[in-house]
């Protein structure tokens, strides 16, 4: 590999990880604060907590549910004109999106104008979010040595966990350093803020950054690529990705309002739980996608797969048990992001592999983005709903172990071989 190819595969991760910290790090953000956003855009004298909360977490599906959306028109774009100029679009709708939530007014300011606002400025979330995980899972990719695709598809999931602690590590210096009332007047507003300065970081790696030689090779004998073929392939992506992302964001960004609506956890206690969680994720992506390039997708993220289905129940009772120490209630939390992350490493590459150079960045992103809308961004409100409704505590852990289990199924219709391939075109 000559020096200049090897600056470019490294400029490559940089901006594809980069954008997609930021990302993570406002969604992380959002679920971490989703108590206090609750009390300041959905609460009104008639409105219990519960309510609000429930409020709270269907704004934060609509944002996913305008993924699949951003995914169409970004992946639509990537694919024609390049990837490097719709992602630094991407970006920059993210950055400002972000930051807007840290300006906006609330119940008390504006009344009912309040949660629309911050609907509309989630929708934009959601549309930018949606146009970066093609992108930059892309660009890592077809960037990539054909036998280390999986480690460095794994630095997109690394950052999704980077961007998760980053926010809840934040959350839990503002809940230890600020008022309850300073916290719920101003002090959620610090990690929206932040997002402007992390977003122009982002911007200037991106701007350094060279088009693949993937999409430059495609575009030199342009043609579509079989559109039954990809439909096939989007909507078998997201039967192996549903229970990556059900678990991901039910242990790694529900957690915290679960143990503090359900199981009387505190704030900080909470975010101390959610914190091993993510840190057990972030432990396990780098080596999962290490080994996905030596024995393979599947065997590593079947694995990761079957395990939630096993672990589900027994980690569930572990937190729910009042005679549980601390410490092995650290050790449940830290167990379930770890399972996940056997699932989080392989993913990307496993999905790249599924799809042509000529729609990569549509397939891919579709793929991912569709099966976050409905498995991830509902985790909350279906979480939340179905024990308000059944008082059944164990909702969780149902949740989880029925995505996982199908799951399960499609990943075994993975070919072996697909990791020592070379990307099609």
């Amino acid at each position: 590999m000559s020096v200049s190819t090897d600056v470019r595969t490294r400029r490559s991760l940089l901006a594809g990880t980069v954008g997609n910290f930021v990302e993570w790090y406002e969604f992380g953000a959002y679920g971490f604060f989703a108590t206090v956003i609750a009390a300041n855009f959905f609460s009104s004298t008639a409105t219990s907590d519960a309510e609000s909360l429930i409020k709270t977490y269907a704004s934060f599906a609509l944002a996913f549910f305008f993924r699949p959306i951003g995914a169409a028109i970004f992946g639509r774009v990537g694919d024609r004109i390049g990837r490097r100029p719709t992602l630094i679009l991407v970006l920059l709708l993210m950055t400002l999106s972000t930051t807007l939530i840290g300006l906006l007014p609330t119940y008390a300011s504006v009344g009912a104008a309040a949660p629309w606002l911050l609907t509309l400025v989630r929708a934009l979330q959601g549309l930018s979010a949606g146009g970066e995980f093609g992108g930059a899972v892309s660009i890592m990719t077809e960037f990539a040595p054909r036998t280390k695709r999986g480690l460095y598809g794994a630095w997109q999931s690394f950052t999704v966990a980077l961007g998760l602690l980053a926010g809840a590590g934040l959350a839990a210096i503002l809940a230890t350093t600020l008022s309850k009332e300073a916290l719920s007047d101003w002090g959620w507003r610090v990690p929206f803020l932040v997002a402007l300065p992390l977003g122009l970081v982002a911007l200037w790696l991106r701007l350094k950054l060279d088009e693949t030689p993937s999409f430059a090779r495609v575009q030199e004998e342009p043609r579509p690529a079989p559109a039954g073929a990809v439909a096939k392939a989007i909507a078998l992506g997201i039967g192996r990705l549903m229970g990556w992302s059900a678990a991901g964001y039910t242990f790694l960004v529900v957690m915290p309002s679960y143990l503090q609506a359900t199981l009387n956890a505190t704030f900080q206690q909470a975010l101390v739980a959610t914190v091993l969680a993510n840190t057990g994720f972030a432990v396990s992506i780098l080596p999962a996608g290490w080994l996905s390039d030596r024995i393979g997708r599947r065997p590593v993220m079947v694995a990761g797969a079957a395990l939630v289905v096993v672990l589900a129940f027994p980690l569930m009772n572990v937190l729910q048990d009042k005679e549980s120490g601390n410490a092995a209630k650290g050790i449940a939390v830290f167990v379930a992001g770890l399972v996940v992350g056997l699932m989080a490493g392989p993913g990307p590459a496993m999905l790249a592999e599924m799809f042509p150079t000529r729609a990569r960045y549509t397939g891919l992103g579709l793929a991912y983005s569709l099966s976050n809308a409905v498995f991830s961004g509902s985790a909350g409100l279906i979480i939340t709903e179905l024990i308000k409704r059944t008082k059944n505590v164990d909702i969780p852990a149902w949740y989880v172990v029925v995505t996982c289990a199908v799951s399960v199924i499609a990943l075994l219709t993975l070919r072996g071989d697909d990791y020592r391939r070379e990307l099609r075109d």
